[in-house]
C-alpha cells in the first residue's frame, strides 16, 4: 500500500473503532492494546500498567509475525502468549516505522473482518 491508501485506510478504522467503543479517535498504542487484547483472548479485563505494556509487545509481535519476524512458542500457565523474534527487525526510519505498523494493524483488523 501506498502512504496516502494506508492513511485514508487509517482514519477509517480510527473511526470504525471510536463509534464500536463509543470513544475518542485510538492512536497507535490503543490499537496495538486492543490487538493484545484480542490475542490474549481473555476479553475485557481490568490489566495492570505492566499487563497493558505486556498487551501490546503480543500485539506486536502478532503483527510483525506475519512479516517473518516472529514466531509463536506457545502459552505461559496463565495463557500469555510468547513469541521469539526469528528474524532482526530492520532499522526503520520514523516514518516507516509508522506506515509499516498502520499497515499491519489495518490489515489486522481486515483479517478479523473489523473493516
Amino acid at each position: 500500500m501506498q502512504a496516502a491508501e494506508i492513511n485514508k485506510k487509517w482514519s477509517n478504522l480510527q473511526s470504525v473503532i471510536a463509534t464500536t467503543f463509543d470513544t475518542d479517535i485510538p492512536d497507535i498504542k490503543v490499537m496495538l492494546f486492543l490487538i493484545g487484547v484480542q490475542e490474549l483472548g481473555k476479553g475485557a479485563l481490568e490489566f495492570s500498567k505492566r499487563e497493558k505494556e505486556e498487551l501490546m509487545h503480543i500485539a506486536t509481535c502478532r503483527l510483525f509475525s506475519s512479516l517473518g519476524f516472529y514466531e509463536l512458542t506457545g502459552l505461559d500457565e496463565q495463557g500469555w502468549p510468547h513469541w521469539n523474534l526469528i528474524n532482526p527487525i530492520p532499522n526503520y526510519t520514523l516514518m516507516e516505522q509508522e506506515m509499516i505498523i498502520k499497515s499491519l494493524i489495518i490489515d489486522y483488523f481486515e483479517d478479523v473482518n473489523v473493516i
